[in-house]
């Protein structure tokens, strides 16, 4: 079963709280934004491991949340780096 991007929308929403668990710290916009870039690092993630690795995650799967998480990680790492840059 392919995941849609509903699922990998649902799978984000998980993803976004244990990048924030992973990587604790004070980020602009708080949790709504946190639960935005899960969602959007998730679908990324999605893509981006069917696209340049061919690697389908199916379901509800530690794989596709390993995904997502990863995603999301680089994600909050990128918005880290450039709202910071906004605030000096």
């Amino acid at each position: 079963m392919e995941m849609g991007l509903l699922s990998w929308i649902v799978v984000g929403l998980i993803a976004g709280a244990l990048a924030k668990f992973i990587m604790p710290g004070d980020d602009p916009g708080g949790c709504i934004v946190t639960t935005i870039i899960g969602i959007v690092g998730a679908v990324i993630g999605g893509f981006l491991s069917r696209s340049l690795l061919g690697f389908e995650a199916e379901g509800f799967s530690l794989a596709s949340i390993l995904i997502a998480v990863v995603g999301s990680i680089v994600l909050l790492l990128i918005y880290r780096l450039v709202a910071g840059r906004r605030r000096k």
